[in-house]
């Protein structure tokens, strides 16, 4: 006798990429409703779409590099001094993104742009587009390491491609012109065609100071600023906060 095939097999022959197990439950499903074929298929595909569209999300997700944030739901409004929230949950709607628009988070450390900006970049991951993460030492480093032409315009892709690039924190580390140059490119090849988010503790005026005075930063700014949603904050390091409850110190006495 001819050894029957399993039906998960065969549908993985096809292109199913459902799991086994799911596959199984589908089957089992089938019989124990009596599911006419129109049914089974609807069910089949309905599960297969949500399939594709979680590894495509996983995918997309690795890719981004977003690392670890606390969730805009659990962000303090009250902590910075000013900050336009009304604003922020605007760009939530991530309408910036669709209109190609880029998005400058600027205030002092610690007060919560990278995680407005990596909140954004989560939102667009789940709206289905394209996002990647990096620190700007970090992306211009990645850049410039490569010597060669082509490699260094593979390279590049990486930082002009996604619908949404993230760029945190410009001004905390100098870089040379030959890295302000790079990230001329970048934001050149995407201005007008892709959202950029950087976040910064300087004014445009004082971006020169970071990158030696390069000439091409002017030019950055100009493209960069030409389209973008400002969010400034101001007020203490969220790091400086001190903590609701504190354990007694060592020989305080306890109150009753």
């Amino acid at each position: 006798m001819t050894q029957k095939t399993d039906i998960t097999d065969l549908l993985h022959s096809i292109g199913i990429r459902l799991g086994k197990e799911a596959l199984r439950a589908i089957v089992d499903d089938m019989h124990k409703r009596k599911l006419s074929p129109t049914q089974v298929f609807e069910l089949l595909v309905d599960a297969e779409t949500k399939e594709r569209a979680r590894r495509n999300l996983e995918r997309r997700s690795r890719y981004a590099t977003l690392g670890t944030m606390k969730s805009l739901d659990r962000f303090e409004w009250n902590w910075p001094t000013a900050i336009d929230r009304d604003l922020v949950e605007r760009l939530v709607a991530l309408d910036f993104v669709d209109a190609r628009h880029n998005v400058l988070l600027r205030g002092p450390s610690g007060l919560g742009k990278t995680t407005l900006a990596q909140n954004l970049g989560q939102l667009a991951l789940q709206r289905g587009k394209r996002v990647r993460f990096s620190t700007i030492a970090a992306a211009l480093t990645d850049v410039a390491k490569h010597d060669g032409l082509i490699a260094k315009e593979r390279r590049m892709k990486r930082y002009t491609q996604p619908d949404l690039l993230i760029l945190d924190e410009l001004g905390y580390v100098p870089h040379d012109a030959r890295s302000a140059d790079i990230l001329f490119h970048i934001v050149s090849q995407r201005h007008e065609r892709a959202s950029t988010i950087i976040t910064t503790n300087l004014a445009y005026k004082k971006w020169g100071e970071v990158f030696d005075g390069a000439t091409s930063i002017h030019a950055t700014v100009d493209r960069f600023a030409q389209h973008c949603h400002v969010v400034d904050i101001e007020g203490e390091s969220y790091r400086q906060k001190k903590p609701e409850t504190e354990l007694p110190t060592k020989g305080a006495r306890r109150r009753g």
